[in-house]
């Protein structure tokens, strides 16, 4: 679920931040400790997508184990949206009570151990549960992990957020690769059972030196300043500003229903529709998760060459493109070749448009696009269940084009002459 890995905290200016950079002793070379705490944490992140993908490759097996209809996954995929979103409340203010970091080694924990929990589910309803527990520890992990690496962003003065959301999409390529290769020689229990065991060692070292590499004391006393001095809103959107805000949530969400759907039915689509064997269904997913990482990888050089409004545009419209290709092509090649231009196409959506919620609203821009993209990976692998059984599964996934191209439209509309004049100025005193 890579919509779960995107929320960050979007920077701010105040008078209290005018001072020179260079009188900051933040914004000088970090030392090693900070160095281990970061790849400690893209580790983190790779284990996470890394288990998710492990399961996501499993779905055929385990539908056809417990004789569920589409509509019936559809609901039990539900669930795990379900137990995410019953967890993100909680996580945050254990954050804030226990740190970031500990909590990410809990979560990440017992995300490991609930991977295994869907291969041992013989009906729809134990598999709905099964489901729930699973999305409480990956919504729990993703909270706690983005909120940890909100910190060490600021830690390190250093644009080094698309660095932690690349690995985990690197985990998530991992994951359906290795997952392939065993779909044919092991059974879905002893697969996520190794998967569980992977996730519980590399959260146990990488957890362990992420504890060790503690903020600074300067840091810390700033982060503390910054609480305080955020204990109240600043202030409230204009009706131009919070328009465009809802605009760009919408965009968020058209991105975050195709990479939902994606990651729930790429692979029953090749296996049902297209017949393609376990193994090279799995590898669907894979290609997927590959041009999502490649396209993150590139996403900043990207921007700076295009401009977010054609990088967004041309990324819908290409999302659009592969996906009809995909869901309406009957030949493993084309839907291999469809896969991956989804996954450059929506790659970069997400966090250009979180970046332009917060450009335009601040903390409350952020706030109200991320739930909205949120909403998208919610509905999106139900509803196309439910489209799939009244159709069929490739006329379901067109929607996913449809989405893209909504993208697109929303992308142009949002970055129109203008817009950014009534940005961060479109607020009032609170």
């Amino acid at each position: 679920m890579p919509l779960l890995n995107k929320i960050s905290r979007p920077t701010t200016s105040s008078p209290r931040s005018t001072a020179s950079p260079a009188a900051s002793p933040l914004d000088r070379p970090t030392g090693r400790g900070w160095s281990s705490a970061r790849l400690a944490l893209t580790a983190i992140f790779a284990i996470d997508g890394f288990l998710f993908a492990a399961w996501v490759v499993r779905i055929p097996d385990i539908r056809a184990q417990v004789h569920a209809s589409h509509t019936a996954l559809g609901l039990a995929l539900l669930c795990l949206s379900a137990g995410a979103v019953a967890t993100m409340p909680v996580i945050g203010r254990l954050c804030l009570r226990f740190g970031s970091r500990p909590v990410t080694v809990v979560a990440l924990t017992v995300l490991s151990g609930a991977v295994l929990l869907p291969s041992h589910a013989h009906s729809v309803l134990t598999l709905g549960a099964a489901l729930l527990l699973f999305g409480a520890g990956y919504g729990a992990a993703n909270v706690a992990m983005n909120s940890a690496a909100v910190e060490l962003v600021s830690e390190l003065r250093r644009p080094v957020m698309p660095s932690f959301h690349a690995g985990y999409s690197l985990g998530g390529l991992l994951g359906a690769a290795i997952g392939g290769l065993l779909a044919g020689q092991l059974t879905a229990s002893w697969a996520l059972a190794c998967s569980g065991v992977l996730g519980a060692l590399v959260t146990a070292g990488a957890g362990a030196v992420l504890l060790r590499a503690a903020p600074s004391a300067p840091h810390r006393a700033e982060r503390r300043a910054e609480r305080r001095a955020g204990a109240a809103p600043s202030g409230r959107l204009l009706p131009q500003a919070r328009l465009l805000v809802l605009l760009v949530g919408c965009t968020a969400l058209c991105s975050s229903y195709g990479e939902g759907s994606l990651a729930d039915w790429a692979t029953l689509h090749l296996t049902d529709d297209v017949h393609a064997s376990a193994a090279l269904a799995a590898f669907g997913y894979a290609a997927y998760a590959f041009a999502m990482t490649a396209g993150r990888l590139a996403g900043t050089w990207l921007a700076i060459r295009l401009g977010p409004a054609r990088l967004m545009t041309a990324g819908g419209l290409t999302a659009g493109v592969g996906m009809l290709i995909a869901a309406l092509v009957p030949s493993v090649p084309a839907v291999l070749g469809g896969f991956v231009l989804v996954g450059l196409g929506l790659s970069n959506l997400f966090p250009l448009a979180i970046a332009k919620a917060g450009e335009t609203g601040g903390p409350q821009g952020v706030a109200t696009a991320s739930t909205l993209g949120y909403a998208g990976m919610l509905i999106g692998p139900p509803v196309i269940g439910f489209l799939a059984d009244a159709a069929s599964l490739p006329i379901a996934l067109t929607t996913v084009a449809a989405a893209g191209a909504g993208a697109a439209a929303l992308a142009v509309v949002v970055h129109r002459p203008g817009r950014q004049a009534r940005g961060r100025a479109g607020t009032l005193p609170g």
